[in-house]
């Protein structure tokens, strides 16, 4: 299948998406590869719970896997994103959605905590792919008027495939076994690499006379491997989108991760139970999210320049005490739990309409694959890599701590459901700091705008 390649002058406002059947198919294909993603990801998360009684690991340990996870995703991502600019982003993606597909595999094989670690960094090298690539195909199908929408229904697979994943994955488990819910994302992620890889890449487009003229730098000293990133690094709103991305993706991947178990432990949830509550409030609840975000973020974006970025901003705002007050309910209360954190959650979800599709409104269509790259190292290395760790650390330290002052000498699962409802509330905080991270974004947007516009 051959995708028409998008066309524009120097204005953004007057790029025209490919015909329109080619481009939704597209996004379409992007959409699964991107809620298998995520399904594989969080497969993990699910049965957090029985690989720790039957490995024996601490939450420090299932932590610090998330954090070697993430912090190796990082650093592939960097020469992948530069790869996604100079070769075909299809076939990048139908290589990296095969290799991360055949290492969740061998994640159901693991037969110890080493051999789960290198399955999972297995993992990260191939999704690692993903975002760089599948971001800067869907900027050049789209235009900015109608991109945060197509990133949007793009970004609907990380809601969906969550919810999947922690839906399907409990229910695996609780009649297979753990391994089993591994071993079941294998074929589809090879069913869409092949139909990925057998699709033409469609022609790169420049976006803005600014955007040229910061991809043309990079050209010029293109015998510099640091030009593009310190030509990108330039770009004050970027850097505060950077800083925002790490707060964000702290607390995506320490509430992912940690949530069945914390419905388990704390409110008395069975595995199962458990993982549906956690797919319901962290995934389902993102749908509705970022359907109407979408839509949102670009009419925000019509109203004034720096719309997208004060609409995230205001969603954190209101997310972060919604997800204080979910914390704070009593052991039992299930539904009010939900209902709370979910609302928090949906709030939440609002940054991927507001702010990825900013990105690609600040950054030359030559150098969005890169500019993706270098936003989710930066993300990974500073917040995702160590929101696990930090959670599962915090966990077992506020665990040690009700035991002794219980004067107990055994850690037993009380004490862990206790330290890990203490440790999260570091999540809460970390949404009013990044509400503050995107207004300041928003205060330079606007100035970056007119300058790629000029």
């Amino acid at each position: 299948m051959t995708i028409p390649a998008a066309t524009t002058d120097a204005s953004a406002q007057s790029t025209h998406a490919p015909a329109g059947t080619s481009a939704r198919t597209v996004l379409v294909l992007l959409f699964l590869i991107n809620l298998l993603n995520f399904y594989d990801r969080q497969i993990i998360a699910a049965v957090t719970e029985p690989v720790r009684m039957e490995f024996g690991l601490s939450d420090a340990a299932i932590g610090w896997l998330g954090t070697a996870f993430t912090l190796f995703y990082a650093a592939v991502g960097l020469p992948l994103g530069r790869l996604a600019d100079r070769m075909s982003r299809t076939r990048l993606l139908g290589y990296g959605v095969a290799a991360w597909s055949v290492c969740t595999a061998a994640s159901g094989l693991a037969f110890n905590y080493a051999s789960l670690f290198a399955a999972r960094m297995g993992v990260g090298l191939g999704e690692a792919s993903c975002s760089p690539a599948a971001n800067s195909l869907i900027a050049d199908l789209y235009p900015s008027a109608r991109r945060a929408r197509a990133l949007s229904l793009f970004m609907l697979g990380l809601p969906i495939g969550i919810f999947l994943s922690a839906v399907g994955s409990g229910l695996i488990a609780k009649a297979y076994g753990w391994r089993m819910a591994f071993f079941v994302a294998t074929v589809p992620g090879l069913v869409l690499a092949y139909a990925i890889a057998r699709l033409t890449d469609p022609a790169r487009t420049v976006v803005s006379a600014a955007s040229a003229k910061v991809a043309a730098t990079g050209r010029a000293h293109s015998a510099s491997f640091w030009a593009p990133y310190l030509a990108l690094w330039r770009i004050p709103t970027l850097r505060w989108i950077v800083l925002s991305g790490a707060l964000h993706n702290f607390n995506s991947y320490a509430v992912n991760a940690f949530m069945p178990a914390y419905l388990g432990r704390y409110h008395g949830l069975a595995l199962a139970q458990a993982n549906i509550a956690a797919g319901i409030t962290l995934g389902l609840v993102g749908v509705a999210a970022l359907l109407f975000g979408g839509a949102a973020a670009d009419r925000s974006r019509r109203w004034r320049p720096n719309g997208r970025l004060l609409l995230g901003a205001l969603a954190m705002a209101i997310g972060s005490p919604c997800v204080y007050i979910a914390l704070s309910l009593a052991p039992g209360r299930v539904l009010p739990f939900m209902a709370l954190m979910g609302l928090g959650w949906m709030c939440f979800y609002l940054y991927y309409a507001t702010v990825y599709a900013s990105i690609h409104d600040i950054v030359p269509s030559t150098l969005r694959g890169t500019a993706m790259a270098v936003y989710f190292f930066w993300m990974y290395v500073l917040g995702g890599a160590f929101g696990t760790a930090v959670l599962g650390t915090l966990s077992d330290r506020f665990a040690r701590r009700a035991m002794l002052a219980d004067g107990a000498t055994a850690l037993s699962e009380r004490y862990r459901a206790a330290g890990l409802h203490e440790a999260f509330y570091v999540v809460p905080i970390i949404l009013a700091l990044l509400a503050l991270v995107l207004f300041a974004a928003s205060r330079t947007v606007a100035k970056d705008l007119r300058e790629s516009e000029s």
